[in-house]
């Protein structure tokens, strides 16, 4: 190949390279400059704001507390239990019936105890005249002895056959009471008033003796038992109210502390308070109730916590500067309630700033903002 001829072919390397580089370069270029152009389009979205999406940040005297949780429980509650065996009768108590305290709620089948009372009757009125006979038997001995016609010691056989007459006696008396007991045992009466909430057994059923019957609950009074870390217990005091939750329940109910268990729970610990809960209409036994116990009070700069975005990793607010969205690290303090409301504690932002609430979402640190009418003022 002739010299020319390759340094012709080099230089037509040469060029198709360069224009491959120049056209790479040109079109990284343009790509850059498209993205840019986006950004500075999405820079230029203004964002509008309500006066209700913007919290101002001031101090706030909070409620701080605990945490607790648990099953609402009546105070008085009993299970109306077979207290002999024999057929179930007379249950016609269902679910979500009132009863009366002392009213009969079934029967179990009296024929056996009532034949059972007869009986008894009729020992103690044997062994009755089994006394009658003795105690003449004695007397005559008594007489016969003082005219000396029989011995001292059949005067003491006849007193010994006496005082065991008179012992079965007593023993048939007391056959009499217990046979008598077990008939008033055959109708079970609800020890309280309240509402059935669990019919257990059906008419006609043979029971046990201790088999349960119906479950009955008296509404009127319903406590909480909420358990607490031991370090938690610490703060416990009797008479601390508390905001519950219950769940189905459209308002919060008030509560308040009204005895501790002197004991911590064997394994975990753990300190259970009682709660008594105000009463207030559909309140039932065995609904969850979750909320804050009052331990003390706190003035501080406070936003609500839903206010405060961890998608970063450390918290964050986003606050209003110049018509523009900042982004602003905290730190975060106490939690507490305001009008069943969590609010927490911040440090990092001054008071007055207008921090974005967050139903909002989240905004790019920057982001123009404009206001589609007049912020509260302070202190609304």
């Amino acid at each position: 190949m002739k010299r020319w001829m390759k340094w012709a072919l080099l230089a037509l390397l040469v060029g198709l390279l360069a224009s491959g580089v120049w056209r790479a370069l040109s079109s990284r270029q343009a790509q850059q400059e498209t993205v840019a152009r986006m950004a500075t389009d999405r820079s230029q979205t203004v964002i509008e704001l309500g006066a209700l999406d913007v919290i101002e940040v001031k101090t706030r005297e909070l409620s701080i507390g605990l945490a607790i949780s648990g099953a609402l429980k009546a105070v008085n509650s009993a299970i109306v239990k077979a207290r002999v065996a024999g057929e179930l009768q007379g249950l016609t108590v269902r679910e979500g019936d009132t009863v009366k305290a002392g009213q009969i709620v079934a029967r179990v089948d009296p024929a056996e105890y009532q034949a059972r009372v007869r009986q008894a009757q009729q020992l103690a009125e044997s062994a009755k005249a089994q006394v009658d006979i003795a105690r003449r038997a004695f007397d005559n001995n008594r007489s016969l002895v003082d005219q000396g016609f029989i011995s001292r010691t059949a005067l003491d056989t006849s007193l010994a056959s006496l005082a065991a007459s008179e012992a079965s006696y007593r023993a048939a008396q007391a056959g009499m009471d217990v046979a008598a007991k077990a008939l008033d045992d055959t109708v079970l009466r609800s020890p309280l008033a309240g509402l059935v909430s669990q019919r257990l057994a059906q008419p006609g059923e043979r029971v046990s003796p201790e088999a349960r019957i119906v479950e009955i609950v008296d509404l009127s009074r319903l406590e909480l038992e909420a358990s607490l870390s031991a370090t938690e217990s610490m703060d416990l005091r009797l008479g601390q109210s508390a905001v519950l939750q219950i769940e189905g329940a459209a308002k919060p109910v008030n509560a308040r502390v009204v005895r501790i268990n002197p004991s911590a729970v064997a394994g975990s610990r753990a300190v259970i308070a009682y709660l008594a809960v105000d009463s207030a209409p559909g309140l039932r036994q065995g609904l969850f109730a979750q909320g804050t116990l009052g331990t003390g009070r706190l003035q501080t700069l406070a936003v609500p916590l839903n206010a405060v975005r961890t998608d970063k990793p450390q918290p964050y607010v986003q606050w209003v500067d110049k018509q523009q969205v900042r982004h602003q690290t905290v730190e975060l303090g106490a939690r507490g309630e305001i009008d069943a409301q969590v609010m927490v504690a911040i440090k990092g932002v001054s008071e007055g700033a207008k921090v974005v609430s967050g139903s909002v979402g989240a905004l790019r640190d920057g982001t123009p903002i404009k206001f589609t009418s007049v912020p509260p003022p302070s202190g609304k």
